[in-house]
């Protein structure tokens, strides 16, 4: 055995352990056992020899301000933000949030939430302007303004960032909303308009007339644009000779600041329904000024308005109930009675730009129109997004080759991103040309008959 063999070895061991017994409650012993114990700390601190502790979210300070109690309960409120100030406007009533989520984010909640509810988009972000959007539901109008911001010192587990929403209502917009109708000089004229005024629709009348840069109180049409090295390159033409022709008809800047008139046709700014309206009927009847049947007629206010928003007194009312007595929009008129409201202040879609012009291309009904037939055809990945009344019309402007309006005005794509709202320089590269390939005119074309 080990023991008779190695009788010092079992010496030593008992030697060992009665000394361990007999000082058991030592200082000694106590320092011994406390550092063959385990790490207190690694019961509360799981960083040490294993993963960190899953961190926590970032809070903003709460804040005590509440809401008025005549609050819209229509109005969507972002739920990861915290109201911060309330103060009248001179809208109404303006509220001040902050949140700690990225403002795409927060802008993406309230264009779909205004969409699902059947709000009336006044104003959507655009990359001039990416931070504001407006909104009118029944008489109560809402902007709201989404804008980064930096935090200077923030507090512990407070985010380096966050987004600050400005979201302003009212319920007096209604009456503001519509422009009042302006006294035109052309009044004093047997009421016939001039060029520059609103009511004007083309062609402009030889020698005895004034300029095409004759302006009225609030709007204006010129021959020279002081912006024009903004517009895209592959555009410039086309606005050039539209402007040339004398039928954008632009607010003035003098009317919108008091100041000296700078000509800007700002090619960036978002084209309302109303705007778009105006232009699609002078270019066209200037373009066939030589051609009465092919000219858009102006609706005389003897008759119904067929928009219960665009009255008889409203400045674009020729125009706009023109257009849908001719049948080239929807309207109750052509039978579709839900489109009771005209929307003219909102902005003009890529489908509404090519529903209101194709039919003034083709001159004829336009053909039958699936999602597979136009996704064969262009290849949209976003067929399933059109509308299918605007389904039609971009099959049918397919057939015009190199002179589609889809083409000229946004090049190659495959995606068309109909409810994306339309600029002033796409607009008017769509009036540039009316017509088919191989037979059509355009506006370099109309200039040469245009009287010098």
């Amino acid at each position: 055995m080990v023991v008779c063999k190695h009788p010092a070895v079992f010496l030593s061991l008992t030697v060992l352990l009665s000394s361990l017994t007999a000082c058991a409650n030592s200082p000694v012993a106590k320092n011994l056992e406390d550092s063959l114990a385990a790490d207190s700390r690694l019961e509360n601190n799981s960083v040490i020899f294993g993963k960190a502790k899953q961190s926590e979210p970032q809070q903003l300070p709460q804040s005590t301000v509440k809401l008025p109690a005549d609050f819209p309960v229509t109005i969507p409120v972002y739920a990861n933000a915290q109201l911060q100030e309330v103060t009248p406007s001179s809208s109404g009533v303006s509220t001040r949030w902050l949140s700690s989520d990225p403002s795409n984010l927060i802008e993406s909640f309230y264009r779909n939430q205004f969409q699902a509810n059947n709000w009336q988009i006044l104003q959507e972000p655009t990359d001039q302007q990416s931070n504001v959007i407006a909104a009118r539901r029944n008489d109560l109008q809402v902007k709201v303004s989404i804008q980064p911001k930096s935090v200077t010192n923030p507090a512990p587990n407070q985010p380096q960032t966050n987004t600050e929403l400005l979201i302003e209502y009212g319920g007096n917009v209604t009456a503001t909303a519509q422009p009042t109708p302006a006294t035109n000089k052309s009044e004093t004229n047997d009421n016939v308009p001039q060029p520059g005024d609103r009511q004007f629709v083309g062609p402009i009348p030889p020698a005895n007339v004034a300029s095409s840069a004759t302006t009225t109180d609030d709007s204006k049409t010129t021959s020279e644009f002081s912006d024009l090295n903004k517009v895209p390159p592959e555009l410039r033409q086309h606005i050039q000779d539209l402007a040339a022709l004398g039928v954008l008809s632009v607010e003035s800047n003098a009317a919108k600041s008091n100041t000296t008139t700078t000509n800007q046709f700002e090619p960036s700014k978002i084209i309302t329904r109303r705007e778009y309206a105006r232009w699609l009927v002078a270019t066209n009847n200037a373009m066939y000024a030589n051609n009465p049947a092919k000219q858009i007629r102006l609706a005389s206010e003897s008759g119904q308005s067929a928009f219960s928003d665009v009255p008889k007194t409203n400045p674009d009312f020729a125009q706009i109930q023109g257009l849908a007595e001719a049948g080239l929009i929807p309207s109750p008129l052509s039978g579709d009675s839900v489109e009771v409201l005209f929307r003219p202040d909102a902005p003009l879609t890529r489908e509404q730009l090519i529903l209101w012009k194709l039919p003034l291309d083709t001159r004829q009904a336009l053909p039958g129109a699936n999602l597979d037939a136009v996704k064969q055809t262009w290849g949209f990945q976003d067929v399933g997004k059109i509308d299918p009344k605007a389904l039609r019309a971009v099959l049918a402007d397919f057939q015009s080759g190199e002179q589609s309006n889809i083409r000229r005005v946004f090049g190659y794509t495959t995606l068309f991103q109909p409810k994306k709202p339309v600029t002033r320089a796409e607009a008017a590269a769509a009036l540039w040309y009316f017509g088919t390939q191989g037979d059509g005119v355009s506006a370099s074309d109309a200039l040469k008959l245009k009287p010098s």
